[in-house]
């Protein structure tokens, strides 16, 4: 059983699950990428550190930053899951974004999940 993401209950009165593969997949991404490193009391070392640059000057040296700590942090929350075969980040005037590409280990499944940053707000 996979839960979705936000946790919330279904009309049965359960957990609700995510409508298939491919969104709980792209919700585990966006797990890893929105969690800031000691948010998760049990687990403090997980996510990426993502959102600790919102406030960061937009530049070439964000987004290479940017494009280590998202490959480095999925690898290691998701990598029995997953194989992250790119990510790619851009900036372009007060947008930063962040895309990946990946492969579902299980089923050899490629998929591709897209982020964006502008001008302080997450998207």
């Amino acid at each position: 059983m996979h839960a979705a993401f936000p946790y919330r209950i279904d009309g049965r009165g359960r957990s609700a699950e995510p409508d298939d593969e491919d969104t709980y997949i792209r919700q585990l991404i966006e797990q890893v990428l929105f969690t800031v490193p000691g948010e998760r009391v049990m687990r403090p070392d997980f996510g990426c550190g993502l959102l600790q640059l919102v406030f960061a000057p937009n530049s070439d040296e964000l987004t290479a930053t940017l494009q280590v700590l998202v490959q480095g942090a999925l690898q290691q929350w998701l990598g029995h899951l997953l194989r992250i075969d790119e990510v790619q980040t851009a900036n372009e005037d007060s947008t930063l974004s962040v895309l990946v590409r990946y492969t579902v280990l299980r089923t050899q499944a490629s998929g591709s999940a897209a982020f964006a940053h502008a001008t302080g707000a997450i998207a």
